[in-house]
């Protein structure tokens, strides 16, 4: 099984937000088992480096984006995901390019906080909790 982690919920991780941060660990633990394969859009990584760095400082942030590297896969945003993301029209464009990148890794579902920002998306939506509860 193919998912596809929205920035959210890796942050609510990384950044050990409450009340996410429990389900999003969970769910980050099925796929460190094994139990499904876990992607990322590249510009996620690029976000997260961003909003830790304030806090962690550099070389920490950049050590725990190597080892979520380890967990999860880095899908390209290319030329042709960011002309069909905006072919899109979404209000909220980087959803819209989420939303384009797990089509184009196949995920089976994007798992996000927000699933009323990605209603129109081709790849089934779920949260954290709503995947446990499914395959717990």
């Amino acid at each position: 099984m193919r998912l596809f982690i929205d920035t959210n919920v890796v942050l609510d991780v990384l950044a050990q937000r409450e009340p996410w941060f429990d389900d999003s660990a969970r769910l980050l633990a099925h796929i460190e088992q094994g139990s499904a394969s876990g992607h990322v859009a590249a510009h996620t990584l690029t976000t997260l480096h961003y909003l830790l760095a304030r806090h962690l400082g550099q070389q920490k942030t950049a050590a725990v984006l190597i080892d979520l590297t380890t967990l999860l896969r880095v899908e390209p945003v290319d030329h042709r995901v960011l002309q069909q993301a905006l072919a899109l029209g979404w209000r909220d464009f980087e959803d819209a390019v989420q939303a384009v990148t797990a089509a184009q890794c196949q995920a089976d579902y994007l798992v996000t906080h927000n699933p009323r920002d990605f209603k129109q998306s081709l790849v089934p939506v779920i949260t954290p909790s709503e995947f446990l509860a499914l395959h717990n």
